[in-house]
Formats: C-alpha cells, sequence, structure tokens
C-alpha cells in the first residue's frame, strides 16, 4: 500500500516514542534522494546542454515545488512527511495527554503548515546559502575586483562569520538530539519544536485506517469532470510517492556507489581506467568555424572580437578567450559560448607564452 510505506509495523507495546535511530534515519532519507536526483540531471545537461541545460540551471526551484507536493500529499493523506511515512511515524500536535487522533485524519491548519513550510523551504534556504557562500569563495579567489573595495570586504566578512553560525546551527540539532536520548525533550529536532508537533509511531489503527483510506480512494468511482481531474492527479501523486518508496533501497545503493567512485582515495584508479588520448576538436564547429561563431584571427577573443588580453583557455573545451570576458560569461551562464559544455570558474585556466 503507498501511503504505509514499506516497513510498516504495529507500535510496540515498549511506547509510541520512536527511538533516536529512526528520528535520525528518517532525516537522513530525503538527504539522499536529493543528489542521486542532481546526479541524473547533471548528466543529463552535459549529454545535451540544448535541450537539458535548464533542468540543471532550475534544478533547485524545480526540485522544492516536486518536495512541496510530496510532503503536503503526505502531510494531508498521513500527517507525516514522506520520510517519517517510511518508518512508520507520524506527526501529532503538542498538548495534554488525550488520546491521539488517527494518522488519516490530519495536522490542524496551523501545524500543518507550519510543518510544510519547515520541510520544503528551511532545506531549500540552506542550500541556497550554502551555495552562495560556495560561490563567494571562489570569486574571492578568482575575483578582479580591487582588494579595496567595500564589496569585497563586505562579503570577506561574512566569509568568516558563516562557519561561526553554521557551528551553532549544528551544535543546536546536535544538543537536541542529546536531550531527546537523555529523555530531557520531546523533539529530537527543533523544527519539530517550531512546527509545535512531535512524531509517534503508527499504531494499528492508524494502519487499518490508512489500509482503509487508499481502498475507498481507489474504489470511489466519481462522475464530474472535477473529480476526475482530482482523483486522476491524486492517483498520479501517489504513483510517484510509490515508486519513490520502493525504490529507495536501490538509490541508496547507487548513491553509496557513486561515493565510493567519486571519493578521493580513488581517484588515482579512475584515471587509470579512463585514461584516454586527447579528444579532437568537437566536431559541428568544423563547418562553423568560417562563420560568426568563431573569429578568423586566432589572436581574436570570440567574445568581445579583440585581440585577446591574459589569454585564458576553458578545460572543458579548450577554446581561448580574454579573461575578463571568460569570467564574466561563465560566471553568468556556467556554459562554454561556443560549445556550450557545462563550465565552472576552476575550469579557468591561465595561458602563459614563451615571452612571458
Amino acid at each position: 500500500m503507498a501511503e504505509v510505506g514499506a516497513h510498516l509495523t504495529a507500535a510496540p507495546a515498549g511506547g509510541d516514542r520512536p527511538s533516536v535511530f529512526e528520528a535520525v534515519a528518517q532525516d537522513s532519507l530525503m538527504a539522499a534522494v536529493k543528489p542521486a536526483l542532481q546526479h541524473l540531471v547533471k548528466v543529463l545537461a552535459e549529454s545535451n546542454p540544448a535541450r537539458y541545460g535548464f533542468l540543471w540551471h532550475w534544478f533547485d526551484e524545480i526540485y522544492v515545488l516536486l518536495d512541496l507536493l510530496l510532503q503536503q500529499h503526505y502531510l494531508a493523506r498521513c500527517s507525516a512527511s514522506f520520510s517519517e511515512n517510511f518508518y512508520s511515524l507520524k506527526r501529532i500536535p503538542m498538548g495534554d495527554g488525550r488520546r491521539q487522533p488517527l494518522a488519516t485524519a490530519g495536522l490542524p491548519k496551523r501545524q500543518h503548515w507550519k510543518s510544510l513550510l519547515l520541510l520544503v523551504l528551511v532545506p531549500y534556504l540552506k542550500g541556497k546559502l550554502e551555495k552562495l557562500v560556495s560561490s563567494l569563495r571562489e570569486e574571492d579567489e578568482y575575483s578582479i575586483h580591487p582588494p579595496s573595495s567595500s564589496w569585497k570586504r563586505f562579503y570577506r566578512a561574512f566569509l568568516a562569520a558563516y562557519p561561526y553560525v553554521n557551528m551553532t546551527w549544528e551544535s543546536w540539532f546536535l544538543i537536541q538530539q542529546l536531550c531527546y536520548i537523555l529523555g530531557k525533550a520531546e523533539h529530537h529536532s527543533p523544527m519539530l519544536k517550531l512546527a509545535g508537533v512531535r512524531l509517534v509511531r503508527l499504531t494499528a489503527e492508524d494502519i487499518q485506517a490508512l489500509e482503509k483510506k487508499w481502498a475507498e480512494t481507489t474504489s470511489d468511482q466519481t462522475h464530474s469532470f472535477t473529480s476526475r481531474v482530482k482523483s486522476a492527479l491524486r492517483r498520479a501523486l501517489g504513483g510517484i510517492a510509490f515508486s519513490l518508496s520502493t525504490g529507495l533501497s536501490v538509490s541508496v545503493f547507487f548513491l553509496q556507489f557513486l561515493d565510493w567512485w567519486y571519493s578521493s582515495e580513488n581517484q588515482e584508479t579512475i584515471k587509470s581506467l579512463t585514461a584516454l588520448p586527447t579528444p579532437p576538436p568537437p566536431v559541428h564547429l568544423e563547418q562553423e568555424a568560417s562563420s560568426a561563431l568563431l573569429p578568423g584571427l586566432r589572436s581574436v577573443c570570440p567574445l568581445c572580437r579583440k585581440v585577446r588580453v591574459n589569454a585564458t583557455a576553458l578545460a572543458t573545451s579548450g577554446f581561448v578567450f580574454c579573461y575578463r570576458c571568460a569570467y564574466s560569461h561563465v560566471k553568468a551562464h556556467q556554459r562554454c559560448p561556443v560549445t556550450g559544455y557545462a563550465t565552472e570558474l576552476q575550469h579557468l585556466v591561465k595561458l602563459y607564452s614563451p615571452e612571458t
């Protein structure tokens, strides 16, 4: 059954409080899905930049939209996020010791929307901030701003403060987990406390109610066009969620293989296995070399159409430009201006002539 996941079991007699291992495992589940999708999109974008380049450029926004739909689906139907439902957990409002509501009852609106925003928006903003810090560090290394500019002083101060801010954030989560292990807190994560909910295990009644609701949804015969569209959307989203849940074990294995393949200890072996002769220039450029794509003189920059200043090559394509031209274009578009190959700032290679 798609809604209950692959590992549903009735709550044990020891209580409804999940162990710290279950709580931490469900937190890391969605963190394992995003890198796999990101690697897939990167491979597609590098194989065909014209067709799939936009997926890589807007990957964070596309992913957060899909994540929003997925988490909304599970919070509305199971009172839990996708990963929490996978580990047989549900969210209940904080409060007195009244009887727990069934998972199918859903969360109150306030806790529902707070949970949705904290599940989707916080990881998105944190990822964007990490990318910003990474790009600022690259810009600090390759920057052409004067050393005394106010902008450079500002982001250098920001880069100096960020590690301490990040350490404080991670320490907050660690302290909360330690308090949870020692029984001093009801939440293993500050995000749950901010949402006003806590995690408990699914009971046998919850599982029966979820199975009954799923059976009613699949057997319901609606006649209005609007109801049919809504039902089709719910079934499609449920099918996507079911595919994610059943394919997680394979995805985790695939991610472990990628971690091994791209590990620094394994790079020498990879280089020996994948070492190939230098490839020829792109075939599709041979007939276009005389067109407006490339200048007639080899000493002219293809971007500014002037004699190159501070000649710089792109390691991804081999073409040579002015440093300022290549830096500005790669920073703005993340691709080679001639071939369209995916390119980053670290692929800029300074060229030195024998005279210098």
